[in-house]
């Protein structure tokens, strides 16, 4: 793509910034004003034919400070609408606030993972987000203040930029990559000047009393690292390059061309991606999802209690043909490294228990045991996230009931995850739960997960198996990031044998008490076993992971469930911790 001044982001190798053309001829007023005209004219029809189709737009300005990029947001948005459309400002990198947090043996990398803030700032499919610098600006003022502060830069210095940024880029790759496959399209600016020009923008701005509150003292001291931030950013758009969402880099030396540059290639964008043909099976999963979440699923009539053996047969084997056809779009392997045991319903021990007077002494010593770190956990700045899953009526509540009894109730934060709302649904599918994360020295409780796209939403056709399907990398690239961020992640499934969850469900009918607890869409799961068990089994296989291995709880006995549920966080905690 190109368009006076724009140079399409070459492949890696090459320096990027090198590349622009600077330098370039400027466009006169009365060639802007009709340019720009029929331009936005043609952008803000785009805009309503975006919303028509659900498609999210994602348009990401980095550059140097002082380059115009919250000019050149300003100038678009006069003319959008502002219903559809919102901006999001990324501060400065505070060292203050990154020093409290920051403790290189237990902690976190921060208060929250760096991406959550762009993650929750991300408009709805339909609409139109404006990021003023964002992830590669984090990233790169990550990298720039663990450098030294002075002097040029060694090899083995070179070296650290190259291996930060990957890690980091890696993440952003993965994030880009989710926007694009649920629904959104991601543009991505760089906005190049001159280290001359940078130096007279941020003085002029700096003396006049109007603009000065844009520019601090640090940033006029920052005007001698140049060089250096050159390359960090050179490093980072080496390496972010992906050819879905490629870089186009900008001569933001005259703003009415940087102007037209930036409105032709978001026009030219969102007509190559309006034209392309809808995914006809992600609009019938979304309309069933979307019903369900209205009204809930329909339940069969009647349940296994009131047909005959031979009904409950021919349904059984009807399940167990579904999940057959279904288990072949689920992906063959994982590029993640699987745990050292990827556990399997089979080997499920339904016979573990422990007496009364068992439980109570045991329950007793582990929530202690959980109070006494507690508060070392907060000192250290170290997250917690504790995810259940598991069969209806197995005993999830109970457990965590458990867990949050020996917590400070200002330390922990229960997250239940109901069927998404139609907000939820215009955004992608793990959006709820990246906006949804304990802060670093909190605990996050999960009644139910990320991992309803591939239990529920496959089995139920909520997600098409093309979503379904690419979810399980999804998953795990979201765990690495919650782990590299410094999070403890524990991922429970909470196992029942069918004959226990039967009597369950009996025991709840029985008792006023606890009836409201059982539902017709409960009998309905029952019919549909082999198609969860089919699921779990392939989510164990696929996201059972060294980052994030799943741990079977034995909740034929309740007792025993909970109380190896307290141990198993104990010990992940004492193990962070280092007390043995």
């Amino acid at each position: 793509m190109a368009c006076g001044g724009i140079t399409p982001a070459r492949e890696r190798g090459f320096l990027m910034l090198d590349s622009v053309r600077m330098g370039t001829q400027k466009v006169s007023k009365a060639e802007y004003k009709v340019r720009f005209k029929e331009l936005v004219s043609r952008l803000v029809v785009l805009q309503q034919e975006a919303k028509k189709q659900e498609l999210g737009t994602v348009v990401l300005f980095e550059g140097w400070k002082g380059a115009g990029k919250g000019s050149r947001i300003s100038d678009l948005l006069y003319h959008l609408d502002a219903r559809d459309t919102s901006v999001y400002v990324t501060e400065d990198f505070d060292e203050k606030e990154a020093a409290l947090v920051v403790d290189e043996d237990f902690g976190a990398t921060g208060y929250y993972p760096f991406l959550q803030q762009f993650w929750k700032a991300l408009g709805q499919r339909g609409s139109m987000t404006f990021y003023d610098r964002g992830w590669y600006s984090v990233a790169a003022q990550h990298i720039i203040n663990t450098l030294p502060k002075k002097g040029k830069l060694s090899k083995k210095e070179r070296g650290a930029i190259k291996a930060h940024a990957a890690r980091m880029v890696k993440s952003i790759e993965d994030f880009e990559t989710q926007l694009r496959n649920d629904g959104y399209l991601v543009i991505k600016f760089f906005l190049q000047i001159s280290e001359k020009t940078q130096r007279e923008r941020l003085v002029s701005l700096y003396s006049d009393p109007a603009t000065s509150w844009r520019v601090s003292q640090k940033d006029l001291k920052h005007l001698d690292d140049y060089d250096r931030t050159y390359q960090v950013y050179d490093e980072m758009l080496d390496h972010s390059n992906f050819k879905i969402a490629p870089w186009i880099l900008l001569d933001a030396e005259d703003h009415r061309r940087v102007n037209l540059s930036v409105v032709q290639t978001i026009v030219n964008a969102l007509e190559k991606e309006l034209s392309k043909p809808a995914d006809a099976s992600a609009q019938e999963a979304e309309k069933k999802a979307q019903e369900n979440s209205a009204n809930g699923t329909k339940a069969v009539e009647g349940d296994e209690r009131t047909r005959t053996e031979e009904e409950n047969a021919r349904l059984w084997k009807l399940a167990e043909e579904e999940a057959r056809a279904v288990s072949i779009h689920a992906p063959t392997m994982t590029r993640f490294a699987p745990s050292e045991h990827i556990p399997t319903l089979d080997e499920v021990d339904h016979t573990l228990a422990l007496t009364r007077s068992e439980y109570k002494a045991q329950l007793k010593a582990e929530q202690e045991r959980l109070r006494r770190i507690e508060l070392e956990m907060y000192i250290r700045r170290i997250p917690m996230m504790i995810m259940y899953e598991g069969w209806d009526a197995a005993g999830k509540g109970g457990s965590i009931k458990r867990v949050a009894q020996a917590l400070d109730a200002r330390a922990y934060t229960i997250y239940p995850s109901p069927a998404p709302t139609k907000p939820e649904l215009l955004h992608p599918h793990l959006w709820r739960y990246w906006t949804r994360l304990p802060k670093a020295g909190h605990v996050g409780i999960y009644d139910r997960s990320w991992y309803g796209r591939v239990l529920v939403e496959r089995v139920e056709g909520f997600a098409s198996p093309a979503q379904w399907s690419r979810a399980y990398e999804e998953i795990n690239e979201f765990e690495r990031d919650m782990v590299e961020w410094g999070a403890i992640l524990l991922k429970f499934w909470v196992d029942v044998s069918p004959e226990t969850q039967l009597e369950r469900f009996e025991a709840r009918e029985a008792n006023p008490e606890k009836r409201w607890k059982i539902t017709a869409e409960d009998w309905r799961n029952r019919d549909k076993f082999p198609q969860y068990r089919a699921a779990v089994e392939d989510m164990f296989r696929l996201t059972s992971t060294r980052n994030a291995p799943w741990i079977i709880l034995e909740s034929d006995d309740k007792y025993y469930a909970r109380v190896k549920a307290l141990r198993i966080i104990n010990e992940a905690l004492e193990k962070r911790l280092g007390i043995y």
